[in-house]
């Protein structure tokens, strides 16, 4: 596995020294534990994703010019296209997180920024596999599944009633 990490915003470093760590090990845990849906290309030969730490004016552009809304959000993710023969390395796709939306909403639930950075990278890699939750069965499947992902990396569930700190958000999604 291939994690290409990219810090496009050195504030994260100075707010979360181990964001890179951190960001690799919540990928790794994501693709360790989430089955494949709808096809996703991660069958064949070596396996890769990108995930670029970067600002709200960067995921404002992209989520302006790839999702048609003129605004920051945490986290987007782009999957790649499959492999064109099942052996071929595979590319699942990038993801890009937003430093400062990340460090807001953490704040405003009153959990660790590192938390939420682990959060947004499963919820990523989650996407790049084929999870959404744009409707109440996407995200019955995977609202657990990152629940399940964070509580084995030892961050409460943000869907549960988990007894760790932070355990529920507030209404919304990430």
């Amino acid at each position: 596995m291939d994690i290409e990490l990219s810090i496009h915003c050195r504030a994260w470093l100075n707010d979360i020294p181990e964001a890179t760590a951190l960001a690799r090990r919540a990928a790794r845990a994501a693709l360790a534990m989430a089955p494949v849906r709808g096809g996703a290309p991660v069958r064949g030969g070596a396996l890769s994703l990108a995930i670029a730490l970067s600002d709200d004016a960067f995921l404002r552009r992209l989520n302006r010019d790839f999702r048609g809304c003129d605004e920051a959000t945490n986290v987007l993710s782009f999957p790649a296209a499959p492999p064109i023969a099942p052996d071929q390395p595979c590319h699942l796709g990038d993801i890009a997180i937003a430093h400062q939306t990340v460090l807001r909403q953490a704040a405003a639930r009153a959990i660790t920024p590192a938390d939420h950075l682990a959060h947004m990278v499963v919820h990523g890699v989650l996407h790049l596999l084929g999870y959404d939750h744009m409707t109440p069965g996407e995200a019955a499947l995977m609202e657990p599944l990152e629940g399940v992902i964070l509580r084995r990396l030892g961050i409460a569930d943000p869907y549960g009633d988990d007894d760790l700190p932070g355990a529920r958000f507030p209404a919304g999604r990430p």
